[in-house]
């Protein structure tokens, strides 16, 4: 192995990228330096000059989620719906990643990507008629409640082997099904679509939307 080959290895975007693929398949505690090391069949103490510990290699993971973030151009359309289009870019980024979609949450203020993001999400909220520092606390608010709802997608932390996810999802329908129907008649009658929604991206356009016209109801409130 050249020390060329082993140092373009070790570019710390592209260990980032394999420790998300590893998170995206086993789970985040899957991901430690020794296992990142052997994947890439060097030392973990070379991976130690890219970060100094397992915090460090958690933040480029988050960092590497933010830079999938493309936010969409400023245009002539109301505030909402240009906020609806931002907040949408940014789940797009972190839905292939359920798993560690929550480790973004310390690095919007961080990295670049986010950084970018959350000044574009106050600028909007702005135009709308919030003052700088309302529209800090709605655009924080707004971007914890979109993470949650990405950690959050039912069916996500099901066994990723497609028999056994699909056995650990007919074993919650059947449990709800088997409420008393008297009592829990809507439960009862909707297990299907509480267990794991038949269309999920109506789930996240259900939620982006939801949390767009909580701001626009919030506005109300205030304006009135």
């Amino acid at each position: 192995m050249t020390t060329q080959s082993t140092s373009k290895r070790l570019d710390p975007a592209t260990l980032a990228s394999s420790a998300v693929r590893i998170a995206d398949a086993e789970g985040l505690d899957a991901v430690t330096i020794r296992r990142l090391a052997l994947q890439h069949e060097v030392t973990p103490m070379a991976l130690y000059r890219h970060f100094s510990d397992k915090s460090d290699l958690l933040n480029a993971m988050a960092d590497r989620l933010l830079a999938d973030i493309r936010l969409p151009e400023p245009s002539d359309e109301r505030w909402d719906r240009q906020l609806r289009a931002v907040l949408t870019a940014f789940v797009d980024a972190l839905r292939p990643h359920p798993s560690i979609a929550g480790l973004t949450l310390t690095r919007i203020l961080a990295a670049e990507p986010g950084l970018a993001m959350a000044e574009r999400t106050m600028e909007l909220l702005t135009e709308g008629g919030f003052d700088k520092d309302y529209a800090a606390e709605v655009g924080r608010q707004s971007l914890c409640s979109l993470i949650t709802l990405v950690t959050t997608e039912p069916g996500a932390g099901e066994d990723p082997e497609p028999e056994a996810r699909e056995q650990g999802l007919r074993m919650k329908r059947a449990s709800l099904a088997a409420l008393p129907p008297k009592r829990y008649p809507l439960i009862a009658g909707a297990a299907d679509t509480l267990v794991c929604p038949a269309s999920t991206d109506r789930y996240y356009a259900l939620g982006i939307n939801l949390v767009v016209a909580g701001i626009r109801g919030v506005l109300t409130d205030l304006e009135g």
